[in-house]
């Protein structure tokens, strides 16, 4: 699927004029899209199967006529993913009267204010990999919310439900830095071939902010790492003992309930037994078997079992 957009007003808008910059989208291109890219716009084929491929690391190759990049972005998350955030590639080819993404799936990639002071091609090059960059940390706060929610469940858990959704979102933090350590790259190579690509006073400043933004991303991200890693040990240890604690309890209240069963069992036999006669031979054995409760009761206290 095809969209087109281009610049005008400073924003990125649908339609395509000759008098404006314009992008073209290719969402899960079909074979002819395929081979407009290929043929048409001379993209290497390769790197043309390598957006499309969320596997792919960034990276930033020059063509004759193009600049052919590849960066990291987050896809959307949803519950049916069960807590494992994914992440997928973006392909931007560079030209100097156009710019072509390449996506493998639909995504939002022109929304909020970032882009509503759009200037050049180049401009919004970078504001897309910056979206990217921020996209990361919103993600990274919604996964230190779903940690700490999970937490709190743990500690009271006694099974593996909970543990098993805290290993996954580790599984997760370990792709995101896996990403965002891979756009780190992209972005120093790009600040190496500024001149070489074009870029504006302007844009090689905003491209020192991407920088310092990524930087902190990947920062974030490995705090984020090393505490769920870190604590996971501890986690486990505290489902075991939940799970111990539960089986102590229990075994207290059988043998609780096994020893007054023993005293009226004894009292029950088909054999001539005292009291057999007594008046209030029913109350006496209860009253034995409450004793032997309660002094086995007093016995796990002074104990502290």
């Amino acid at each position: 699927m095809r969209k087109d957009y281009q610049i005008a007003g400073c924003k990125v808008v649908e339609g395509c004029s000759a008098d404006a910059y314009p992008v073209f989208v290719f969402i899960e291109p079909d074979k002819d899209e395929k081979r407009y890219l290929v043929e048409d716009l001379k993209i290497d084929e390769h790197t043309l199967n390598s957006a499309l491929d969320p596997d792919e690391l960034s990276r930033l190759e020059f063509e004759p006529d193009h600049v052919a990049s590849i960066f990291k972005r987050p896809k959307n998350y949803s519950g049916k993913d069960q807590f494992l955030f994914r992440t997928g590639s973006v392909g931007a080819f560079l030209f100097k009267d156009k710019l072509v993404l390449v996506l493998s799936e639909d995504a939002p990639l022109f929304d909020g204010k970032l882009f509503n002071k759009v200037i050049t091609l180049n401009d919004l090059l970078l504001r897309l990999i910056f979206r990217s960059v921020y996209h990361f940390l919103e993600h990274l706060k919604i996964i230190s919310m779903i940690s700490d929610e999970l937490e709190q469940k743990v500690n009271t858990s006694m099974e593996n439900k909970y543990l098993l959704n805290m290993f996954t979102l580790e599984k997760s933090l370990v792709y995101y830095l896996n990403a965002i350590n891979s756009n780190s790259m992209l972005i120093e190579k790009l600040k190496m071939n500024s001149g070489k690509i074009g870029f504006a006073p302007e844009e090689i400043e905003f491209l020192d902010d991407l920088i310092i933004e990524n930087n902190q991303c990947i920062k974030q991200a490995e705090i984020y790492s090393n505490i769920l890693a870190s604590l996971m040990d501890a986690r486990v240890s505290i489902v075991s003992n939940n799970l111990n604690i539960l089986i102590k309890i229990l075994n207290i209240v059988t043998i609780l309930i096994m020893v007054p069963t023993f005293v009226v069992s004894a009292f029950s036999m088909n054999v001539k037994i005292p009291f057999a006669t007594h008046e209030y031979a029913f109350w006496i054995v209860m009253g034995f078997a409450a004793i032997s409760a309660a002094g086995l009761l007093a016995l796990w206290r002074y104990k502290r079992w």
